[in-house]
């Protein structure tokens, strides 16, 4: 079974950098997405990249500071993160659909990584 294994959160100040890891085992090819949950909120889509890569879609929250990407060769999923900012904290999950097209709904992803923490202090 597929397994989502995320790293490269932690605590970072306002108009700083992180950048988040998903590293899958198994088959490569899949689409994959980037989500976040800030407590009391409901979980969010912010990236989303097809299984090829060449197709990505951010949200609009975080368009021109987030970038995302992808290396098949080592299967790991990339998501970049600029000008971070408060709003910005939340836990952010890696997700796996099994099919070459991206979509920002959760509900078409089939795996899910355990979730790492992002922090971005004012």
């Amino acid at each position: 079974q597929e397994q989502l294994v995320e790293s490269g959160g932690g605590l970072v100040q306002a108009g700083g950098s992180l950048r988040l890891s998903c590293a899958a085992s198994g088959p490569i090819g899949w689409a994959m997405g980037w989500f976040r949950q800030a407590p009391g909120k409901e979980r969010e889509f912010v990236a989303a990249i097809s299984g090829g890569g060449g197709t990505k879609r951010l949200a609009d929250s975080v368009k021109g500071r987030f970038g995302i990407a992808r290396d098949n060769a080592k299967n790991t999923v990339h998501l970049q993160m600029n000008s971070l900012n408060a709003e910005d904290t939340a836990v952010y999950f890696c997700a796996l659909r099994f099919s070459g097209a991206m979509t920002s709904d959760p509900s078409q992803y089939a795996r899910w990584g355990q979730g790492i923490q992002v922090t971005v202090s004012s």
